[in-house]
This record gives structure tokens, sequence and C-alpha cells, in this order.
């Protein structure tokens, strides 16, 4: 029984990674500065409503034998000793806990990337100020691009993150739903072409713009 319960949690924890694995990887390529990472397991995205069901379902099924009422058995044998700390109820709630924050990481993710909006003046005429990003009116140029690899919250961040990199783009929303990154910049400080190479960078491929 405690070998079953063993395998039962080891599949939990692997199924509810596996789940969350192509959201993870951006955000771990964030922080290692590898940007290769950011879309090596977007393959996995199609499969992650299957993992889900899979990590609740093996759960579930471990917390029903770790509950379940035994069997009484009469016989002379001894007391069963206490089991150890891996097969009791505490570790089996410490593996939820884990699991539960791997399913849901792709609605928190956000936290993990740095803040890169910029605080814009838009003008009519020049003007010299360090403090803040101005831009002249008819310097706005607005693009829409379309990305191949989006799949998750996390691909979101990664590709407007990317976009804010180039200086003279001070918006971008990225959604990974219609694969579309929406950016604003100032023709005069940066160009498409630079924008498409710093996301291309993180191996979220632009496809064209329209």
């Amino acid at each position: 029984m405690m070998e079953k319960s063993k395998k039962l949690i080891i599949t939990g924890i692997t199924t509810a990674i596996g789940a969350s694995l192509c959201c993870i990887t951006p955000v771990l390529a964030l922080i290692s500065g590898v940007s290769g990472m950011a879309s090596s397991f977007s393959w996995i995205e199609p499969l992650r409503p299957y993992l889900v069901g899979i990590t609740i379902f093996v759960l579930g099924f471990a917390w029903y034998q770790k509950l379940k009422p035994s069997k009484e058995i009469e016989c002379d044998c001894s007391i069963d000793e206490k089991p150890s700390f891996i097969h009791s109820k505490l570790f089996l709630g410490i593996v939820t806990v884990f699991a539960g924050l791997m399913l849901a990481f792709p609605y928190y993710s956000e936290s993990f990337f740095p803040n890169n909006n910029r605080k814009v003046v838009i003008i009519e005429t020049s003007s010299n100020n360090d403090e803040v990003m101005t831009v002249k009116a008819e310097n706005i140029v607005t693009i829409d691009l379309n990305i191949e690899g989006m799949t998750c919250p996390a691909c979101n961040y990664t590709v407007q993150n990317a976009s804010l990199d180039v200086p003279g783009v001070f918006e971008a929303v990225a959604n990974y739903k219609t694969g579309k990154v929406s950016i604003k910049f100032d023709k005069s400080k940066a160009d498409t072409l630079e924008i498409i190479s710093s996301i291309n960078k993180t191996e979220y491929t632009v496809l064209n713009n329209n």
C-alpha cells in the first residue's frame, strides 16, 4: 500500500510540473538570461488540460486511499509501525499544495517579470527631459505583429518584455490567445526591424506585421 501511495505522489508531482513547464521556461529564461529556453516546451501546451486532469485524478485518488477507513483484521500480529514522513498525510498535503501552485503558475507568472512600463509624455514640439520619455505626436507608430509560439500568459510577458527592451518602445500588449502583440513606439528612436529582432531573440517568431 505504501509503495502504491509513493507512486501516486510521484505521478502527481510529475504531471503537475509537466502541465506548467511551457509557462515556467520563459521565466527561467529571463532569470538565467538564456533566451533560447523561452519556447522550448511550447509543444506541451496542447497537452496541458490532460496533464491537469491526470494530476487532479491521481492526487484525489491518493487522498482517497489515505483517508478511507482501514479494514479491521483480527489477528495476533503486532500493531503497524508509524508510517514514514514520505507516506504521511502531511507529506501528501505538501505535495498537493505544490501541485496546486504549479498548475496555477500561468496565472501569477507576471510577478516574476520586471515592470518595464515607461512614463510617456506626448508633446507637439521638441523638449529635453531626462526624467521621462517624450514623444512627438507625429512620431508615434503602432504596429501589430503576429507571433508564433505563444501559448500562455507567461509568453505574453516575455514578448512584451522583449519589445520594451528596444529604446523608443513605450507600450507593448501581447495576447497569446490571438497570437498577436500590439506595440507603440517613437519612430525617431526605434524601428520595426529592431523590435522584430528583439522578439525573435526569445525564439518566439514574428511571422509578419500589419
